[in-house]
């Protein structure tokens, strides 16, 4: 372990072999840090963070704080951090409440600059948010989604897997997986075809995801009514039942489609 001497470590943090920590960082007790980590200069990692091998945490980043939330109560939670993951500079990242108990995000993710990721928000692998995202509590976005700078996520939305989302958005309604959302009020614009198809997805499942959402988003039917069509004219796949499956259960309603925008 390098720590250098002006470094505040807790000597009850649990710190795995061949971690950094700069000058002036803050590392709390009850926090364990994997291999071959890097915790840059200013940086504070919280009680209840648990952070995976070879996470870089930049200057001036907050992991694993209090939650912005008057209804926390101090009850012991965590904040989960994978491998790989990237937090850029002055990314703040609350811990859970009783809620989930936790706030996660995956592997393999990156934290632009002045994020921030409140409470018990599960954000998956391969995310990137970019500069200036706020994620409000209890969001889900699923595995790799892209956000883009300065969006702003509504409490309990969301986020379904593949999707990118527009720049300066304002997300209120949930946004199924492998779509693209823009303008505002948010609405469908197309699926993610060339983030599918740097991903591996061949044309044909391409084409069928395609199909799937011009049934939902530009047939004019209702979702119950869309949802019906795509189960009687699209055969089973993996792709097909996890878009059902995510609309089923949307609680706040998904975006609009084409016909809804002015």
């Amino acid at each position: 372990m390098n720590n250098h001497p002006l470094a505040n470590i807790h000597p009850d943090a649990k710190i795995g072999n061949n971690v950094t920590i700069e000058p002036f960082a803050t590392i709390q007790g009850d926090v364990v840090i994997g291999d071959n980590c890097w915790i840059g200069p200013g940086a504070v990692i919280w009680d209840g963070a648990r952070l995976g091998n070879n996470v870089k945490v930049y200057p001036g980043a907050s992991v694993s704080s209090i939650p912005q939330d008057l209804k926390f109560a101090g009850e012991k939670t965590e904040t989960f951090i994978g491998d790989n993951t990237v937090i850029r500079e002055c990314v703040t990242i609350s811990r859970g409440t009783s809620d989930k108990w936790k706030t996660v995000i995956g592997k393999n993710c990156l934290l632009m600059a002045y994020v921030h990721v409140a409470h018990d928000c599960l954000v998956g692998d391969n995310c990137i948010l970019v500069n200036a995202v706020q994620v409000a509590g209890h969001v889900t976005i699923d595995d790799w989604a892209i956000i883009g700078g300065a969006s702003a996520l509504h409490q309990f939305v969301k986020v379904g897997a593949h999707v990118m989302i527009s720049g300066g958005s304002l997300v209120r309604k949930d946004v199924p997986p492998y779509t693209k959302a823009a303008r505002e009020p948010l609405a469908y614009a197309g699926i993610n075809s060339v983030g599918l198809r740097r991903r591996g997805f061949t044309s044909e499942k391409i084409a069928e995801i395609q199909e799937i959402y011009r049934y939902i988003f530009q047939k004019g039917l209702n979702n119950l009514k869309a949802l019906d069509v795509v189960r009687s004219q699209i055969p089973p796949s993996p792709e097909r039942d996890y878009i059902i499956r995510f609309i089923e259960t949307s609680d706040r309603g998904i975006m609009k489609g084409y016909g809804a925008v002015s």
